[in-house]
């Protein structure tokens, strides 16, 4: 199983954001995977800004992992939109 993240795996996270109107460069995505995968509010480090940290999942594979990773960025999100 690969610990890194590939282009492909990228592709279908931008799918999902791009999906949910989440513009791209407010997302921070770990390059390596840890289950059992995560996101949530950070606050951006160097960048100075919150974003949304992403981690995938070592052992769940991506297109399992992806309905999931949208129920919660659309639950992150809700409050959001103004």
């Amino acid at each position: 199983m690969d610990e890194i993240i590939t282009m492909e795996d990228m592709a279908a996270v931008y799918d999902v954001l791009d999906e949910l109107g989440i513009d791209r460069e407010s997302i921070n995505v770990e390059l390596g995977k840890e289950d059992p995968g995560a996101w949530g509010k950070g606050d951006g480090g160097m960048m100075k800004r919150e974003v949304i940290e992403i981690t995938l999942p070592l052992t769940t594979p991506l297109a399992d992992w992806l309905p999931i990773l949208k129920a919660g960025l659309q639950e992150l999100t809700a409050g959001d939109a103004s």
